[in-house]
C-alpha cells in the first residue's frame, strides 16, 4: 500500500480562531474515507488543505507522494477530484453538461476556447453513463434538479482521472430520494477497485455508503478518533463526538444514529 495523503501535526489559524489542531492521519491508497463531525468540527477546513487550496498555519502536508509547499499546487491539483458546494456556485448555469465535465481536464468553469478531441468526448460520456446521467449531456446545467446536479459534479471531478477524490458533503440539500440514490452511486464507486482512493465529508452518518473502509471522526478542529469503519464508527466515540447520548445501529450495510430516549445533552 502507499500513503495518498499524510498529515503531521497539521494545525489551522484563521483570524485568531483554530480551524484544526495537531491533525496527524494517513490515508493509503486503496483506503475510502467518511469523515463525520458537527458544524464547526473542521471538516471543510481539512478538504481544503487536502485539496491545496489552504495552507496549513502548522505542520506537514503530504499528497500523492510529494510535500506540500515543496512543489507546484497547480501540478497537483489535476491529480485530485474535488466536489463541493463552492464549486458547485461557480459553474454557469448556461453551461453545457457535457461540456462542464470535459472542461475539467482544462481546470477551468466555463467553456471558453478549449478544443475537445474525441478521447475528452468519450471519457465524459462514459463518465456521465457511469453515474446514471447520460442523458442529461445536452442540457443546461442550470437546468437539473440538485441530485441530477451532484453526479455531473462527481463526473466531472473524475473527469482527469484522479489520484485522490473529495467529496464535501456531496447529498446536502438532497432530499431522501436524491440521497439514496447518491448514496447507492457512491457506494458502487467505493467498491471498484479503478476508482481513486477517495474522502467523503459528512455530518451525518446515513450517508455513509456501503463500501467505505474507514472514519475519521473530528471535534472542535481535533480528531477524536480515527480508523477502521467497523471497530471506530461506534456508540462511544459518536457520542463523543457530536457531544449528545447517541444510539448507533447498522441495517444491511447502513447506519443510523438518534439520541438515546430519556437523556440529555452532555
Amino acid at each position: 500500500m502507499t500513503a495518498v495523503v499524510e498529515l503531521a501535526g497539521v494545525s489551522v489559524t484563521r483570524g485568531g480562531n483554530r480551524l484544526l489542531s495537531d491533525v496527524d492521519w494517513v490515508v493509503e491508497d486503496d483506503e475510502r474515507w467518511v469523515v463525520l463531525g458537527p458544524n464547526g468540527a473542521g471538516k471543510t477546513t481539512l478538504l481544503q488543505v487536502l485539496s491545496t487550496h489552504l495552507h496549513p498555519t502548522d505542520g506537514v502536508v503530504g499528497l500523492l507522494g510529494e510535500v506540500v509547499g515543496t512543489v507546484d499546487v497547480f501540478d497537483l491539483r489535476p491529480r485530485i477530484g474535488l466536489t463541493s458546494a463552492a464549486l458547485g456556485e461557480r459553474i454557469p448555469r448556461e453551461e453545457l453538461v457535457r461540456h462542464l465535465v470535459m472542461s475539467a481536464s482544462y481546470a477551468v468553469l466555463g467553456t471558453w476556447r478549449e478544443q475537445y478531441d474525441d478521447v475528452d468526448e468519450e471519457r465524459a460520456a462514459n463518465l456521465l453513463q457511469e453515474l446514471g446521467v447520460s442523458h442529461l449531456g445536452d442540457r443546461r446545467y442550470g437546468t437539473l434538479s440538485e441530485g441530477e446536479r451532484k453526479r455531473v459534479q462527481i463526473a466531472r471531478a473524475l473527469m482527469t482521472d484522479p489520484e485522490l477524490l473529495l467529496l464535501d458533503e456531496p447529498a446536502a440539500g438532497l432530499d431522501l430520494g436524491g440521497r439514496e440514490d447518491l448514496v447507492s452511486t457512491l457506494s458502487v464507486l467505493a467498491r471498484d477497485e479503478a476508482s481513486p482512493t477517495t474522502v467523503l465529508v459528512s455530518h451525518h452518518v446515513e450517508e455513509v455508503p456501503p463500501g467505505f473502509t474507514h472514519v475519521l471522526l473530528l471535534r472542535g478542529g481535533r480528531v477524536v478518533t480515527a480508523g477502521p469503519l467497523e471497530s471506530t464508527l461506534t456508540e462511544a466515540t459518536l457520542t463523543e463526538t457530536f457531544e449528545l447520548p447517541l444510539v448507533l445501529e447498522k441495517v444491511d450495510g447502513r447506519y443510523s444514529a438518534r439520541r438515546r430516549a430519556g437523556s440529555h445533552r452532555r
